[in-house]
């Protein structure tokens, strides 16, 4: 049994950093201890870029996301000049978390407990002395500071959090020293560039709940190995045969399926109508990345989907999904209709990922097994991931190169593989 501290120590991972041909995954504590899950919030969730939201959800001045990032609650907020900011959701009187998920737009920030409000700045407006306050006029003498020693209201205002945007999503860091989001997103700014990200809108959201560690969600999303065996349904839309790695330099793996077949009987991607922009290539393939460490998209082109997995316990992640589509494809008459078939499709291929996932979680719990070997072949993105993981326990940082060509044939081989590197 690996003790706490031996998580941070490079030893531990010596057989998961050979090269991927000769690797073994990572060490079983990884998905099951709660000493590993401590030191991960820290040292993997505090550090790191992390989607909590969409663009789409903070529009206006007032609009509000509220979402937890390695144990603690925040705020993103969109302020009067139409600016994105981020707060830890801690009032600085007496730590009262101030907003609650769902909370809806916001005037100002106000605290529930003794009532010390902030603008959308986190600009401290003082103690309850401020216009619009529900405090009778009779009595809001009683409640003046001014006179207090030591206080100054400038002092006194949200802990900021550090905010970004990229394409539909909001992250959010918790480290003031990170790198700018752009070096963890490395090339996929430029891959999805006609894409026109910024523009989509979230149409269908759901929460699903899953008795698994996030890393093993993640994993099963990263190949296709088990397609055949898990998803009957949607490996008629998406072949084995049509698989490729798709990942440059950047904290992600990416994986890409061309051309997109056509629906069958039981579902699949097609229905809303693609975005007239996008070139030849876009218009005929579904992308599909994970963003380091919990953040699924896939981008296909009439909508995306999205996964963001929030580990909750060493073995229990809650999934919150959505999914995206540009205005243009919604103006189609039945785009209601084509959205519910998306939906139930998505939701029926995530149902089996879950199930299939939660074995896996209770196979990974056996003391009995200790690790198994990569399927390099396929599994190389699971050898990628695995490393950043690494990276961060030990204290580590570097980005990922990329594959040195734009797809990587996963399913071919013999001559066919010989051609497609042609």
């Amino acid at each position: 049994m690996t003790r706490g501290e031996d998580f941070t120590r490079e030893e531990t991972y010596r057989l998961t950093r050979l090269p991927v041909d000769l690797a073994s995954t990572l060490v079983p504590e990884a998905y099951t201890s709660r000493a590993f899950f401590d030191i991960e919030r820290e040292r993997v969730f505090a550090t790191s870029w992390i989607a909590i939201g969409y663009t789409s959800e903070v529009e206006a001045p007032g609009d509000v996301i509220v979402a937890e990032v390695a144990g603690r609650s925040i705020i993103a907020v969109r302020n009067n000049d139409g600016e994105l900011r981020a707060f830890h959701n801690v009032c600085r009187h007496r730590a009262t978390k101030l907003l609650d998920e769902g909370c809806g737009p916001q005037r100002r920030i106000r605290c529930p407990y003794h009532s010390w409000t902030y603008d959308l700045d986190g600009n401290c407006l003082g103690t309850p002395l401020f216009e619009g306050s529900d405090i009778p006029d009779d009595q809001r003498g009683i409640f003046d500071m001014s006179d207090v020693k030591g206080f100054d209201k400038d002092d006194y205002g949200l802990l900021p959090v550090r905010v970004e945007t990229w394409g539909f999503l909001v992250f959010v860091n918790l480290d003031p020293d990170a790198e700018p989001l752009a070096n963890q997103l490395g090339d996929l700014p430029d891959r999805f560039s006609g894409y026109c990200l910024e523009e989509w809108r979230t149409v269908r959201s759901k929460t699903y709940g899953a008795d698994a560690n996030y890393k093993l969600l993640g994993e099963n999303f990263m190949e296709y190995y088990h397609l055949p065996w898990v998803h009957p349904e949607l490996v008629k839309v998406s072949r084995m045969e049509d698989h490729y790695r798709w990942q440059g330099p950047g904290m992600y793996t990416g994986m890409c399926t061309t051309p997109v077949s056509q629906n069958t009987d039981a579902g699949g991607w097609q229905g809303l109508p693609p975005l007239g922009s996008l070139d030849r290539e876009d218009a005929e393939s579904g992308r599909f990345v994970w963003l380091f460490p919990n953040t699924a998209v896939v981008v296909l082109p009439n909508h995306a989907f999205v996964i963001m997995a929030r580990p909750e316990e060493p073995s229990r992640t809650v999934e919150e999904t959505a999914i995206l589509a540009h205005p243009e494809s919604l103006e189609a008459p039945d785009s209601q209709k084509a959205l519910d078939e998306l939906a139930r499709f998505w939701d029926l291929v995530n149902l089996q990922d879950i199930e299939i996932v939660e074995r896996v979680q209770k196979g990974i719990s056996n003391p009995a097994y200790s690790g198994g070997r990569m399927c390099y072949k396929f599994e190389e993105p699971l050898h990628r991931f695995q490393n950043m993981v690494i990276d961060h326990m030990v204290g580590t940082r570097g980005i990922p190169p990329g594959d040195g060509e734009g797809m990587s044939p996963m399913f071919v081989s013999g001559e066919s593989a010989a051609e497609a590197k042609r």
